[in-house]
């Protein structure tokens, strides 16, 4: 790779970036990837202690261990030549005004608990949504987010490709544009179904069901809602996916260069040429990645560029923040830990985006003892974006009021915790508690937040392409938008746009797409 001159640049290496970086090196081209962090990754990165290894972000994983698959991140894996260790289960602990559940991914499990609570009525009307659902779902599937292109010519590929198989798919198709609310409310009246189905867009989203995308719940419901439908864990957490995708980088060529801030992009005239680091190295590339949200993506322009453009950016609204919970924990004489994942709410009637109404407890360790010493667990809750940065914004990290207020609003997880493991306090070795203020710190986020509160009722997401020349963007401020698979779609959609039409077009031939 040439001094200080590149053919791609990317600024992050969040999964969407790597995404990116990756495939554009796979055809050719000198990439390097900057990350400000000492460990790629983004939200997904993760980090050690003790022997316990933590992860930060996304935790419920789907589609990664088989192929074919739909999911674009198994995709892109497979480009790279990438394989996963992945473990496969069904159950997930669901703590609701109801009581206890243990679900099973799969519509017979999840038809009975509903028979359970509900009555056959209920049951049936449920099955009828999957099955009103179903042909909607293979729409979805049948224009494979990796096939699309940056442009007004979207679709074209996929049409001219796949005409004959898209015919049969027409009727359904109007249903993937828009929110995935009014499809539910034509369908669903039951109370308990409907809270249900919410908190899965708000899972996966950060928004409810009224604001959250069509398309993507009805591909999750064509995933989780059939007879053989698993979940997957990567062997290894988050931090072993971030690695493949860093080893397929590297492997073709492209390199990746932690602890490298970004302080502005380089321009000359109306063109992105390369970046400055905060160090005052100047790196120049033909084209420029940004893997960063769209707010600190528009700090990192020059002050008087592409104002029209910013002032949009700057109105953009923003989705909550999260608090954290690390721990790890003796589970020595505890004769039965929680599944992997538990999802608590507390009250349906607050909805369930309202601030400390909904929080997610992961222990990894239960299925895959690597993560923690022998003996002992690691764990990680989150409140999946329902922490308003208001409580934080005037508060410095460190100070009294700062550590009182962490302690106030994260009693919440152990007051959670404590109904499942009453002694939890006493078996902890680490804790570490964070703040959105502490998300903004290690992810380099605007106010900690997820990302872009943009309703699919409204819009789409922005495209991976700006109004800058050379200057593309890819990540959760993008269209298809947030969650793992809609990241490394954008990652995709924006190195199609560098590589061009022919290069793509070889990759779908490859995965036979």
């Amino acid at each position: 790779m040439t001094d200080n001159q590149v053919d791609v640049l990317v600024i992050g290496s969040g999964v969407g970036g790597l995404c990116c970086g990756a495939l554009c090196a796979r055809s050719g081209l000198e990439v390097l990837v900057l990350e400000s962090h000492s460990q790629p990754g983004g939200a997904a990165h993760g980090f050690t202690r003790a022997g316990y290894h933590f992860e930060s972000g996304p935790s419920l994983w789907s589609g990664l261990s088989h192929w074919p698959s739909i999911n674009p991140l198994a995709q892109i894996l497979k480009a790279l030549d990438q394989e996963l260790d992945v473990i496969q289960y069904k159950d997930w602990d669901i703590l609701i005004p109801e009581g206890k559940l243990k679900v099973s991914v799969g519509n017979s499990d999840f038809e009975n608990i509903v028979r359970d609570l509900r009555g056959h009525k209920t049951a049936a009307e449920w099955m009828h949504f999957c099955d009103i659902l179903r042909p909607i779902a293979a729409a979805a599937e049948a224009v494979p987010l990796l096939a699309l292109r940056p442009g007004t010519d979207v679709l074209l590929t996929q049409v001219l490709r796949h005409r004959r198989q898209l015919l049969s798919h027409l009727a359904s198709m109007h249903y993937l544009t828009g929110a995935f609310g009014p499809l539910v409310n034509r369908h669903l009246s039951d109370p308990f179904l409907l809270h249900w189905v919410d908190m899965l867009c708000f899972l996966i989203s950060g928004m409810p069901m009224k604001d959250t995308n069509a398309a993507a719940m009805a591909t999750l419901f064509g995933q989780w809602f059939t007879p053989s439908a698993q979940l997957d864990y990567p062997r290894g957490g988050s931090a072993s996916v971030v690695r493949a995708l860093v080893k397929g980088l590297e492997k073709n060529g492209g390199e990746l260069k932690l602890k490298s801030r970004v302080n502005k992009l380089l321009m000359e005239g109306d063109q992105v040429v390369g970046v400055i680091l905060c160090s005052g190295e100047r790196i120049r590339s033909k084209r420029v990645v940004s893997n960063t949200d769209m707010w600190s993506m528009s700090n990192l322009l020059p002050e008087r560029v592409a104002q029209k453009w910013r002032r949009k950016i700057a109105e953009t609204p923003a989705c909550a923040s999260f608090l954290h919970l690390h721990l790890g924990f003796d589970a020595s004489g505890l004769s039965k830990l929680p599944s992997i994942h538990t999802v608590w709410v507390g009250d349906w009637e607050r909805g369930v985006d309202a601030e400390q109404n909904m929080l997610v407890l992961s222990i990894p360790s239960v299925l895959d003892q690597s993560m923690a010493p022998e003996g002992h667990c690691v764990l990680h809750g989150y409140t999946p974006a329902n922490e308003p940065w208001s409580i934080w914004s005037d508060i410095e990290i460190g100070s009294p009021d700062y550590e009182k207020r962490k302690e106030e609003r994260c009693r919440l997880f152990w007051d959670v915790l404590e109904r499942e493991i009453p002694d939890i306090r006493s078996r902890c070795k680490i804790v570490m508690q964070g703040t959105p203020l502490t998300h903004r710190r290690f992810l380099s986020v605007h106010n900690g937040s997820y990302g872009p509160a943009l309703s699919a009722a409204k819009s789409l997401f922005p495209r991976v392409t700006t109004p800058l020349k050379n200057l593309w963007m890819c990540g959760a401020s993008t269209f298809p938008g947030i969650g793992i698979p809609a990241v490394a779609a954008s990652g995709a959609l924006a190195a199609h746009g560098i590589v061009g039409r022919k290069a793509q077009s070889k990759l779908l031939s490859e995965l036979d797409i």
